[in-house]
């Protein structure tokens, strides 16, 4: 049983295991990666997404948003210039929550499931960050408080 103040002791296990810290990357950056992937296995669908939210030319749109979900995970999940591909996932997620999910134009469910959405990517966004700081304070040899 854990003391007052201290975590117990699965958890302390879960957080010291070796693989954690790479499998909440992969966990984090995979729906991009799997997105990027279907995106590549269909361009001209992933264009006509671009151009469905008023992204145009949906062709450049498409082939930054590939490019983003391709890249950026790979430095996330490497461990390597985690900043760079975080912050531009953070990016590309800050764009398409704003163009797919302006629910402040929308009316009634239409409205509730946008802004559900929105403040979701909003959630992801700020686990980007959180991704981006642990990586840095744990190159850095200091910890956040």
């Amino acid at each position: 049983m854990a003391r007052i103040g201290q975590d117990p002791r699965w958890v302390d296990a879960i957080l010291d295991w070796r693989w954690t810290w790479l499998a909440a990357r992969i966990g984090l950056t995979g729906p991009y990666l799997l997105g990027g992937l279907v995106k590549l296995s269909d361009f001209s669908a992933a264009v006509a997404e671009q151009e469905t939210f008023g992204l145009r030319p949906g062709w450049l749109w498409a082939s930054l948003a590939i490019m983003v979900e391709l890249l950026g995970p790979a430095l996330v999940i490497s461990g390597r210039f985690v900043w760079l591909g975080a912050g531009a996932l953070g990016v590309l997620t800050a764009i398409a929550t704003l163009a797919a999910n302006d629910f402040w134009t929308m009316q009634g469910h239409e409205r509730f499931v946008a802004m559900n959405a929105f403040f979701e990517h909003i959630g992801l966004i700020a686990g980007l960050v959180m991704a981006t700081l642990i990586a840095v304070y744990a190159k850095r040899g200091k910890w956040a408080q």
